[in-house]
């Protein structure tokens, strides 16, 4: 099947300190930590660096400050991974690291790395739910969840230049099997990695003139944990960047927080499942960014009479 998941990221960033705090709080577990550098791992298994000196491994970062450098994707077999690396070599240069990372550079600048998925089996317990004619939860009150901890990364949204838009795609398509599910002309390009079954694994966003991250998008069990998720960490101190609302394509809940480490991160949960009978919907203006979100008037003051 090929590239199955996002197996890791790595940021370049500034504060050490100050990322970790943002990642313990947002319910990563911390796995390693030195002066220089820390690693957090989703319940899966995948694996988030940040670095304050990645040195010459790692592309030159394609913004200034804190930006994502490189995403690892984890592929399902070894034949799988020797074709690809194969495919990525015939028309760019290919580095093997000792890990069993082969690395290479996107149209964008982004860095890329394909190795062996190495997924860990997680079991997911959806809270249940009640409404009429379908109880899930007898004489059982619900407890609050107070802390979500993703189960994985579920896509990764890059902003890319929209002068070779088409190119910066292709890679992706053509090189490593992805395919578009979701083409929105004026706005950028959903695809879906081929073991996947996520709607999307990956969107590239057009920009007039530059590139950098726009988000990475970890999944939680449900829609309590987006809530109470996102709840915590405005408690902790860190800005939400978006309402909490249901995306329009993809269908999923969001909650959006700025990170220190560059661009944004996803609480997400209720992502569309699609196969390869989903047909690629091209939409030639941009449909709403989401079905809902979140509004209140709470705040205001009350009408006088």
């Amino acid at each position: 099947m090929g590239i199955q998941r996002i197996e890791s990221v790595t940021y370049s960033i500034d504060d050490l300190g100050e990322c970790v705090r943002f990642f313990e709080d947002f319910g990563l577990f911390l796995v390693e930590r030195t002066d220089e550098q820390a690693v957090f791992e989703t319940l899966t298994g995948q694996t988030l660096h940040l670095d304050t000196d990645p040195g010459p491994q790692l592309p030159a970062p394609v913004e200034s400050g804190p930006t994502l450098r490189e995403v690892v994707w984890g592929v399902d077999t070894r034949e799988e991974l020797d074709r690809l690396v194969a495919a990525v070599g015939r028309g760019n240069p290919v580095r093997e690291t000792a890990d069993g990372v082969h690395h290479t550079v996107d149209r964008s600048g982004f860095g890329v790395g394909l190795t062996l998925a190495r997924p860990k089996k997680v079991t997911v317990e959806p809270r249940p739910t009640n409404t009429a004619g379908r109880v899930g939860r007898w004489n059982q009150a619900l407890e609050p969840i107070t802390r979500a901890h993703p189960l994985r990364m579920c896509h990764v949204a890059f902003n890319i230049a929209k002068h070779g838009k088409d190119e910066a795609v292709a890679f992706y398509t053509d090189l490593l099997g992805f395919r578009p599910t979701d083409v929105v002309e004026p706005m950028g390009v959903f695809m879906q990695a081929p073991g996947d079954d996520d709607q999307h694994t990956m969107l590239l966003c057009h920009r007039p003139d530059r590139a950098g991250v726009n988000h990475i998008a970890y999944e939680v069990p449900g829609f309590d944990d987006v809530i109470e998720g996102g709840n915590h960490m405005i408690e902790r101190g860190w800005r939400e960047a978006r309402r909490l609302g249901r995306h329009t394509i993809g269908s999923n809940v969001f909650r959006f927080l700025h990170a220190p480490c560059g661009g944004r991160v996803e609480y997400a949960a209720d992502m569309d499942r699609v196969d390869d009978t989903y047909e690629t919907r091209v939409h030639e203006t941009s449909p709403p960014h989401h079905i809902w979100a979140l509004r209140t008037n709470r705040d205001q003051e009350a009408p006088t009479s």
